[in-house]
């Protein structure tokens, strides 16, 4: 069978596994589909088979963006994991940086580490910087320390060693040795080839920590997939926003820890593109988290993340998320002041209205304010308890003289202004404009409060995608298949340059032979686009920035692309002075998937389909239009007004209008009138 994504006929599914909802995209040859279920915590899976057979879908290809790799690492719910590294170093993992998180706290807490000091081990053996053997690594030793390890009864182990990422052969054996004896091992030159011990050892022991847990759930979901006959192939989303193999995936599960959000960011650059906007802030408010994004014409990388206080470094899209969603709790703390999350009622037991509990949520003080339609919610499949929700509300309403409407109104304003604090993190405090830019709002809920947060940052144009509720799953469907591959280097430039391009010209054709032969065997050959990019410094610095190259690499060549990446971050650049390229990058990709033009989701039913009306309260109680997104054709509609979707709700607040800027266009604009 073609492995080509976008051959005639393929039948394609994206599906994002979120904390309340699981969301699908369906491709089945001539149109799409769109379908929400509910998520099943207890198994994320459960809900992507029932949603596929509700829907009576036949995929040949599902590509999936999962939060299993990052809710094990959150519980602390991996696999039983050893180390073994260089003698003297076995401590590093608590040593760390050295650095305190919590500066002035009196009794600062400091995680634990993943692998406990019983399992982790040390070999007498050294690698210096410049790959010498200053110490041979004993085979006797290694079969005596696999000993101790398998005494332990661990499920997976990690190696790590000094400057391996140099010279790779002594992990390499200890590593074959491992796997032997039919234990999972995976060396930090497998998946980290670069210097800094204190990272890779971290990445290598969070991948060894999720792989087994996220093999475990992938074989899982591909069993049930299968049907006879026709198999089908299943794709994991990365943290780097591309795809890759369910094979692969479980190799290199801490690649995909951040594998929902990406999804997210690529489907929302790709709607402000089609939009005209080349500056964009990607807003995706679900049932439990925001996650938010700029992207200044291109979608950033960011070459390092830290998940539940565990550094990683891994290529991953420049996401900054918060505890703010429609389920997101809303509490009065010891002082009797208004909080609202980080804890959510998720999907069990979900907001009050769903008809399950009485816990106040952001989803309920929507409801109470009317800007929720409990008939049209999901089409109608699930109608919404406005009762329970307004009861849920009063119970939180003592501080307010027990006026319910204001209480959702406070609890809005107090979910809000968490999300714009997330938006100034990623602009105004790193320098950027948020005036400059669209908001593109999405998520389940991110359209009920686009329009107050572009007010807010001094936004004037916000978008919502077509079908905004499962614009990650659409991203997910869509994206590139890559493999990023790399190799540490220290590698000088001074004013004698002879021989940098032939040692970058080798190291750059080896990643690049790598990078294609990990995508040819997962089944892509042709299309395949390779990007070629460095961590370069100054001498004498101790960090590094990520710098695109060229074909060529010649030394001016890249004293250039330092000195200008340096004086875009820093203000000044210097392609005179002495530098180094720290490590060597290829991002190989292959197109994915690409909708024919005009393709579109048809307009399921809301419920009501006539256009009404309705007293909803904003900043007081307005008679306000509701109608189907799908009715507004090419028309403009001025606010207040509510325009409901089966995947989410539209909120066009008093002084903003919105319409299409073409009147078959997949996209909303909502602009503010002056």
């Amino acid at each position: 069978m073609s492995r080509n994504r976008a051959r005639p006929g393929a039948r394609l599914l994206g599906v994002d596994v979120g904390g309340t909802f699981t969301d699908f995209l369906y491709w089945d040859g001539e149109r799409l589909q769109v379908a929400k279920r509910p998520s099943t915590p207890d198994d994320p899976a459960r809900a992507v088979l029932e949603g596929i057979a509700a829907a009576e879908w036949s995929p040949d290809e599902v590509v999936h963006g999962s939060t299993v790799a990052t809710n094990a690492l959150l519980t602390r719910r991996g696999a039983r994991i050893a180390l073994i590294t260089t003698k003297g170093f076995r401590d590093t993992l608590v040593i760390g940086r050295q650095a305190r998180s919590e500066l002035y706290a009196l009794h600062p807490e400091r995680t634990a580490p993943l692998v406990p000091d019983s399992l982790r081990f040390e070999v007498d053996e050294r690698i210096a910087a410049n790959g010498d053997v200053l110490q041979a690594l004993d085979d006797r030793e290694v079969e005596a320390v696999l000993d101790r390890v398998a005494d332990r009864r661990v499920e997976a182990l990690a190696i790590c060693l000094l400057f391996s990422y140099v010279r790779p052969e002594h992990e390499r054996r200890i590593a074959a040795a491992a796997r032997e004896r039919g234990l999972a091992a995976t060396a930090s030159y497998e998946i980290l080839p670069e210097h800094r011990e204190y990272e890779r050892m971290s990445t290598t022991c969070v991948n060894v920590y999720v792989a087994p847990v996220v093999t475990r759930y992938l074989q899982a979901l591909a069993a049930g997939l299968q049907r006879p006959g026709e198999p089908v192939r299943l794709r994991i989303m990365q943290s780097n926003g591309g795809s890759i193999s369910a094979e692969r995936a479980s190799q290199e599960a801490v690649r995909t820890i951040l594998s929902g959000p990406a999804g997210g960011v690529a489907g929302a650059f790709a709607a402000g593109q089609s939009g005209g906007h080349e500056n964009i802030i990607s807003f995706d408010m679900g049932g439990t988290s925001t996650d938010v994004s700029f992207c200044p014409g291109r979608i950033i990388e960011q070459a390092a993340l830290q998940i539940a206080g565990v550094p990683i470094r891994t290529p991953a899209v420049d996401v900054h998320s918060v505890g703010a969603g429609g389920g997101s709790i809303a509490w009065l703390d010891a002082g009797g002041a208004l909080r609202v999350g980080p804890q959510s009622a998720g999907a069990v037991p979900g907001p009050a209205a769903y008809g399950r509990a009485l816990t106040p949520t952001v989803t309920d003080a929507h409801v109470v304010l009317g800007r929720l339609r409990p008939d049209r919610f999901l089409g109608g499949e699930m109608p919404l308890d406005e009762a329970r929700a307004g009861q849920a509300i009063a119970k939180i309403a003592g501080p307010f003289d027990g006026d319910v409407p204001a209480t959702a109104r406070a609890i809005i304003d107090v979910v809000n202004a968490n999300m714009a604090r997330a938006l100034r993190v990623i602009s105004v405090e790193r320098g950027n404009d948020p005036a400059e830019c669209a908001l593109v709002a999405f998520g389940g809920a991110g359209p009920l409060h686009a329009c107050d947060l572009a007010e807010e940052l001094g936004i004037a144009v916000v978008i919502v995608p077509e079908a905004p509720g499962v614009l990650s799953a659409a991203g997910m469907l869509q994206a590139d298949v890559t493999k990023d591959i790399e190799q540490g280097l220290v590698l000088r430039i001074g004013p004698d340059a002879r021989g940098v391009p032939e040692v970058l010209a080798e190291t750059y054709a080896q990643l690049e032979q790598s990078a294609r032969r990990a995508l040819a065997e997962d089944g892509y050959r042709q299309g395949v686009r390779l990007e070629r990019s460095a961590d370069l410094r100054y001498a004498g610095q101790s960090h590094e920035l990520r710098v695109p190259l060229g074909a060529s690499l010649a030394a001016p060549t890249i004293r250039r692309a330092l000195a200008e990446a340096h004086h875009e971050r820093f203000g000044h650049g210097d392609p005179s002075r002495d530098m180094e390229v720290v490590t060597a990058r290829v991002k190989a990709r292959a197109p994915g998937f690409r909708l024919p033009p005009g393709a579109s989701a048809p307009a399921r039913a809301t419920g009501a389909e006539a256009e009404d009306s309705a007293l909803v309260h904003w900043d007081r109680r307005r008679r306000t239009r509701i109608l189907p997104r799908a009715a507004l054709g090419a028309k403009k509609i001025q606010g207040p007004a509510i325009l409901t979707q089966f995947d989410s709700t539209v909120l066009v607040p008093p002084g903003w209008r919105a319409g299409r800027e073409v009147s078959d266009g997949p996209l909303l604009i909502m602009r503010k009138q002056r």
